[in-house]
């Protein structure tokens, strides 16, 4: 497949058909989406193949708080998790907010879910002191990650990164057996999509990219 349309129709895919995605075709996935770059080519990526429906329906339970609080900041016009802006939602309202079952759903009809984990020994983490929330140790993850759904997309299979489910971190390394140092980057239901979406809708350039400093002209 052509870079430029993989790059172009690579979507977040939530719906899913019987199709199986077997073994080898995972393996096959995973073995070229090694080749994404990760600091000092430490590699700290780990994954977690669950096809198991106990697991499966644990990792629901556990996508299940953050989906209500998630649903309950939008619909109070909100952008929901930022770490600026304190939620306006108190946690009683949180709490008795029905959470959208696409978000939840996924992780039970997938063919299978990877929980895509991250070694903190091995990754720089350079904004460690700074006051505000770590991104940077994304940047040895993320891309492994994104490149499974490339590789997925050009076998006609897709994916979804999830997060929701992170915000259990504890509960979900006790599930798994996941050690202290390492971090759960995503859960991703991986499967045949029911359709595949080629027309996605993003900000053009001009709308996110300025020139020299913030604030600065467009780059047209």
């Amino acid at each position: 497949m052509d870079l430029d349309e993989a790059m172009r129709t690579t979507f977040s895919a939530r719906e899913f058909t019987a199709d199986p995605l077997p073994d080898a075709a995972l393996a096959d996935i995973l073995d070229r989406a090694r080749f994404a770059p990760s600091g000092g080519n430490r590699q700290g990526w780990k994954v977690i193949v669950v096809r198991d429906n106990a697991t499966r329906e644990a990792l629901a339970r556990l996508t299940e708080p953050a989906a209500k609080r998630y649903i309950a900041q939008q619909k109070n016009g909100e952008n929901p998790w930022n770490t600026i802006d304190p939620p306006r939602v108190d946690a009683a309202t949180i709490e008795r907010t029905e959470p959208l079952m696409r978000l939840i759903e996924p992780v039970l009809k997938a063919p299978v879910v990877l929980v895509i984990c991250v070694d903190l020994k091995v990754v720089a983490s350079t904004d460690q002191h700074l006051d505000r929330v770590g991104v940077i140790s994304g940047a040895s993850i993320y891309p492994f990650a994104w490149n499974i759904l490339l590789a997925a997309r050009a076998r006609g299979f897709a994916g979804t990164i999830t997060t929701l489910a992170v915000a259990q971190e504890p509960k979900l390394k006790q599930l798994l057996g996941l050690p202290s140092h390492v971090a759960v980057a995503a859960v991703m239901p991986l499967g045949r999509p029911v359709k595949q979406l080629t027309k996605l809708k993003r900000k053009p350039v001009s709308e996110f990219a300025m020139r020299e400093r913030w604030g600065g002209p467009p780059l047209a």
